[in-house]
């Protein structure tokens, strides 16, 4: 598939990729009035996790996650020219949906932008904030189990984001989304692909982070997940019976190795959010489902990010961004 887009040109004069302290010091408030068996978190190697439906969902839900989420979305808005979705619908005075919200900031951006609005979020964890617009909504809720939305209340546009390595079923998700849909309504999915690239030979140099990539995906087999799944979505899609299906693919650099202005902007952000998730990944991923221990994760984790610090590897991410109609 990245065969099909053009090579990212090196800036021979990058400098190595630094952290920004920036990045570090954000929060984001839980929100409030939730039965206990929501709120009782679930701690594990330094990290907190969700409580609902335990261990559904193996990345962690604490404020350096949310961090790192919320540094994912200003990523997708630099990627899509500052937009929140590609499917060509006005959402004003309309029903939105967000699967897997997250800290909420997708729904809350769309809320803000489109007043008139209904935007529903909905999540395993209960840590999107209490200050929200009031066309706003957010509910714990597991996507994959039965929807029960009331006809009259279906969606015109239903979005999913950084759902790769959460979901079992994508057939059934979007068979559901399909089923929650108004006639004419679009379902939209914004995915990174779980592997790194290059268009040089430097990621195959990479011994920790191709090892790091191969066990993240054996592992997720082990919770009957798949994290390498974006470039499957569009036919699951078209065979759910959605109809002018659009796919988007994208390289984004994993630093600022890009000679590219805006491809080095986006890269340090992108950057940052791979090395702020080897962590988690490899806690939950790797030491979960493989049986490593806490000091093993955190050995390897070293070595995975001094791979992705060095200027001299230029590794990318391929993102997809695809979307439909359901018929009308």
């Amino acid at each position: 598939m990245a065969d099909t887009l053009p090579a990212i040109e090196v800036d021979s004069n990058a400098g190595s990729f630094v952290s920004d302290s920036a990045f570090e010091d954000g929060t984001s408030t839980a929100s409030a009035s939730l039965a206990s068996s929501v709120i009782d978190y679930v701690y594990e190697n330094g990290r907190r996790y969700h409580a609902y439906r335990k261990g559904q969902y193996v990345l962690p839900n604490d404020p350096e996650e949310q961090d790192r989420l919320d540094l994912g979305h200003h990523l997708f808005r630099l990627l899509l020219g500052g937009k929140l979705f590609q499917a060509p619908i006005d959402p004003e005075n309309k029903r939105v949906l967000d699967i897997g919200t997250g800290t909420g900031i997708w729904a809350i951006d769309v809320g803000d932008e489109y007043p008139n609005a209904q935007v529903i979020g909905t999540d395993l964890s209960p840590i999107q904030p209490t200050w929200i617009p009031p066309n706003v909504r957010f509910y714990v809720d597991d996507a994959e189990s039965d929807w029960v939305y009331p006809a009259d209340e279906a969606f015109d546009l239903i979005h999913g984001r950084g759902l790769s390595g959460a979901i079992g079923d994508w057939d059934r998700l979007i068979r559901q989304s399909f089923n929650n849909l108004k006639p004419g309504g679009w379902l939209e999915f914004h995915e990174a692909e779980a592997q790194a690239q290059s268009d040089d030979d430097t990621v195959e140099r990479a011994v920790s982070t191709m090892e790091f990539v191969r066990l993240c995906n054996d592992a997720a087999r082990q919770f009957g997940r798949e994290v390498s799944c974006a470039h499957l979505i569009k036919d699951r899609m078209i065979n759910a019976g959605f109809v002018d299906v659009t796919c988007e693919m994208m390289k984004v650099p994993i630093g600022v190795w890009s000679k590219s202005k805006r491809l080095k902007e986006i890269g340090r952000f992108q950057g940052e959010n791979c090395i702020s998730g080897v962590e988690p990944y490899t806690l939950g991923f790797i030491g979960k489902g493989l049986g490593w221990t806490e000091l093993e994760c955190k050995v390897f984790v070293a070595k995975v990010i001094a791979e992705l610090r060095d200027p001299k590897n230029h590794f990318y991410s391929l993102f997809y961004f695809v979307h439909g109609k359901k018929p009308e």
